[in-house]
């Protein structure tokens, strides 16, 4: 299980369309993806879930992956939560 500390640098935060690009990127792995923020743990790959968190530019989230891509998983969640353009 890998868990890193990373920051939501997305332009507009985590709004429908990003989420839905967060989703695909998550479940493209087998590994269990979980996001915490506020004391809330939600399934990366459940786009109602990751909504309810309201997430937005500058952001701290913690991101857990376990499985046996869970090092590639996180990669390129941290990829696509730093691009400041997407």
């Amino acid at each position: 299980m890998v868990t890193k500390k990373m920051k939501i640098q997305l332009q507009n935060g985590l709004e429908a369309r990003p989420v839905a690009v967060l989703v695909q990127v998550a479940s493209q792995y087998n590994s269990s993806i979980y996001v915490e923020y506020e004391n809330r743990k939600v399934n990366a790959k459940s786009i109602m879930g990751m909504m309810t968190l309201g997430l937005i530019a500058g952001e701290e989230v913690v991101v857990s992956a376990n499985g046996d891509d869970e090092e590639t998983a996180m990669s390129d969640i941290e990829k696509y939560l730093s691009t400041a353009n997407a």
